[in-house]
């Protein structure tokens, strides 16, 4: 018999050893195997039926023991790990991978069919009729619940308050947008949650005191045909000051306030525009929150701008607790006084803290950030930020071994909680503007090759218009970059290929104009089945001063600055991510990246800094990062590439991507992948050393394609992913051997490690 027998034997009894869960019962115990609702309504529609079906199993109790491929492995490890120790390793396995029998006498079934009952009349079935009952087999007992629905009962018509004071006005003014629709089926929870719109609306229109419970729904369901008259009232009961519309009369603002602060302290304020400011003043300058509190004297109470006031004071930054108070303060008459009291965060900070990465171009390396703030600089919330880090990479493989890159830089910034601009702009929204200076240099130095010198600097704004939108304008975006120390080394393989991407590398490169990107985001609502995310971005350089000094390279007209030539481009960004999801475990993630980069006047090629790159973890996984491309050029039948040592990172003016991943949660921490991923990046012109790299009408056979698996640990503060990818179609090689369909082998595998999802 061979090994792999004899390992298959093996297999089979441990798992046929833990199917039989039934063995460690006690005589006369039974382990339940779960609940099923068999509905004996023969009018009702299948649909209707699967539906509810589905939706009452949820709701019963107990759970059965937690299974994978039918065995119970959490009840296998609890009776296997038995011990009467209350410390060590068994007693911890036991008690945390395992899981205890669940018993059929554990069941309830006049609680569970009471249950299912009043859910049934819930949803508008008010004759429903349930009864429980086991059927046992060997060792194991379910649980069937045997449902008469009975007709369901539906709207013949909502009926909103007679306008007999404003209140009752001002319900039936909601009546537009009710969730209660004549012809629906009755439902308790829409129900409830018509009293909590109703609520909701009346708070915008200063109804500060009313509740929810202030209205009752009555309804009649004596009318023929099962249906029933759905009235909305106001109670009688209500108080008065429910009733009253309440306007603003004072706002105080705390901003040094400490729970030992028991005294309104009314006598110091300082008045500033429509607000008043008590304490604080060493720290605090009272312009600060004019962005902040957005009711003002003689406003009638809002909830919309009260709760956005107080998202606004905590995301002003210096603060990291707001209480909230209104006093009725008239009453004869309805108005209202506004406290908020801050508690200051700690203002300074220093932080230091030590990564492990991996680049875009598989380099592996380490970090070393050490991060300088100050949450209210010149008192006004003013978030200064000056970052130094440190890092050394070295990329493993079979090439570019040995030259490593080490980085050492510098990034200040500088953000201001508004629009520091000539002119006045104002939101009034949850989420504060911001004008952001942002300034910084990086040394890049690339063993053995070359040294980069890099210098940046931006002034712009950032504001979300909404939860899910944002914008972002840089007015002017700066960028410098020197090289220096390029070693023989290089210059001779530059030489030796022929290949200009070499070249471009260390060419200067000086960019400078507006950038504006626009970004839609509501894939963190977990509650959608369908999410959706767009960033689109759009970018110049020297627009302006091209066409004054006439800079025209192709014309022999390049002109510099400094002694520098400077970049020309309008370059566009476009990625497109759509998530699907198909079970609570289970998610199709689906991306679209089209990039173009359109050089003109002083430049024939985008600068290095802003071409396009593919491949690698984030991008196409069956290929090594930056060595896809441009187009079909293969470097590796460059003249002179053999003895370079090293590879150059391939890059191009346009970038089409598109990436498709089935995600599913496997087990605990761990969650599985299967994916494929197509795309390339081209020239926008051809190049003298480059063959196939320039875009054109044949660009879809130069598309590479890859597939593979990988598996992702969710630990929480991080997710590790290890991903498999697997080439499949290579633009790179000759025309009749791109399909790689059967060379596929572990040997032609990329394998990926990185943080965090791909997209």
């Amino acid at each position: 018999m061979t090994k792999l027998s004899y390992i298959s034997i093996l297999f089979i009894a441990v798992f046929v050893s833990a199917c039989s869960t039934t063995k460690f019962l006690s005589p006369g115990q039974k382990l339940y195997t779960g609940g099923e609702v068999k509905i004996v309504d023969a009018d009702m529609k299948k649909g209707d039926k699967k539906a509810i079906t589905t939706e009452l199993e949820g709701l019963l109790r107990p759970k059965t023991n937690a299974t994978i491929l039918g065995l119970r492995y959490k009840l296998y490890i609890y009776e296997k790990t038995k011990t009467n120790k209350e410390r060590g390793l068994r007693h911890y396995i036991n008690t945390h991978l395992g899981e205890p029998p669940v018993l059929a006498s554990s069941v309830d079934l006049v609680k569970n069919s009471t249950i299912l009952q009043s859910q049934l009349q819930n949803e508008g079935y008010f004759i429903a009729q349930v009864s429980g009952d086991t059927v046992s087999k060997n060792h194991t007992a379910k649980a069937v619940y045997t449902v008469q629905a009975g007709p369901a009962y539906h709207y013949r018509k909502i009926v909103f308050p007679q306008e007999k004071d404003d209140l009752d006005t001002a319900v039936t003014g909601t009546s537009k947008q009710t969730f209660l629709k004549v012809g629906d089926q009755y439902n308790l929870s829409k129900i409830v949650n018509e009293r909590i719109r109703i609520d909701a609306r009346l708070k915008e229109e200063g109804y500060y005191y009313f509740a929810p419970e202030d209205l009752i729904m009555k309804y009649d369901s004596t009318i023929a045909g099962h249906q029933i008259d759905m009235f909305v009232k106001v109670k009688a009961t209500t108080p008065d000051e429910a009733r009253w519309v309440y306007k603003i009369r004072n706002i105080y603002v705390y901003p040094h306030y400490s729970l030992q602060d028991t005294a309104l302290k009314l006598d110091s304020a300082v008045k500033y525009r429509w607000y008043n400011v008590i304490g604080g003043r060493k720290t605090v300058r009272p312009f600060m929150f004019k962005n902040t509190v957005l009711l003002h004297p003689g406003d009638v109470y809002n909830r919309t701008e009260h709760n956005n006031s107080l998202s606004r004071f905590i995301e002003l930054g210096p603060f990291t607790y707001v209480k909230n108070r209104f006093e009725d303060v008239t009453p004869d008459s309805a108005f209202l006084d506004v406290y908020y009291f801050l508690t200051q965060a700690k203002r300074k900070s220093l932080t230091a803290e030590i990564l492990a990465r991996q680049t875009s171009a598989n380099y592996d390396g380490t970090q070393l950030d050490l991060t300088f703030k100050n949450k209210n600089t010149f008192k006004g919330a003013e978030l200064l930020s000056v970052t130094f880090f440190t890092s050394t990479d070295k990329q493993f493989g079979s090439y570019q071994h040995g030259f490593n890159v080490y980085q050492f830089g510098v990034t200040p910034s500088l953000s201001w909680p508004r629009f520091i601009s000539p002119f006045d702009f104002t939101t009034d929204n949850a989420f504060i503007p911001r004008t952001i200076l942002t300034t910084g240099y990086t040394l890049i130095d690339r063993s053995q090759l070359y040294n980069l010198n890099s210098f940046s600097a931006s002034w712009g704004y950032q504001w979300k218009p909404s939860l899910y939108k944002q914008h972002n304008l840089d007015l002017l975006d700066f960028s410098y970059v020197n090289a220096t120390n390029v070693t023989a080394l290089y210059l001779d393989s530059i030489r030796d290929t022929g290949n200009p991407s070499l070249k471009h590398v260390i060419n200067n490169q000086l960019t400078f104009g507006p950038s504006y990107a626009y970004t839609y985001d509501n894939t963190s609502d977990d509650f959608r089945t369908n999410s959706f995310y767009y960033m689109g971005k759009i970018s110049t350089s020297a627009t302006l001063l091209g066409l004054v000094l006439g800079a025209d390279t192709l014309d022999g007209k390049a002109k510099t600055i400094f002694g520098t030539p400077f970049d020309q481009y309008v370059k566009l960004e476009n990625e497109i991510r759509f998530f699907h999801k198909l079970s609570p475990g289970t998610k199709l993630a689906m991306r679209l990246l089209v990039d173009v980069g359109l050089p003109y006047g002083n430049s024939t090629i985008l600068p290095y800094t802003q071409q396009f790159f593919i491949g690698g973890p984030n991008s196409l996984r069956g290929f090594q990062a930056r060595t896809l491309g441009p187009g079909s050029y293969d470097y590796r039948t460059a003249v002179g590439y053999g003895g370079t040592q090293f590879l150059p990172d391939e890059s191009g003016d346009i970038k089409l991507e598109g990436n498709v991943e089935y995600r599913a949660k496997l087990f605990s921490i761990v969650e599985g992948a299967l994916f494929a991923d197509a795309g390339n990046i081209w020239l926008l012109h051809p190049e003298d050393g480059l063959p196939g790299a320039a875009f054109g009408k044949n660009f879809l056979n130069q598309v590479a394609a890859d597939a593979g698996f990988g598996l992702r640990f969710n630990l929480s503060v991080l997710i590790l992913r290890t991903d498999l990818g697997f080439p499949l179609i290579d633009p790179s090689r000759p025309v009749g051997q791109r399909d790689r369909f059967n060379s596929i082998s572990i040997n032609n595998s990329v394998f990926n490690l990185a943080i965090g999802y791909p997209f």
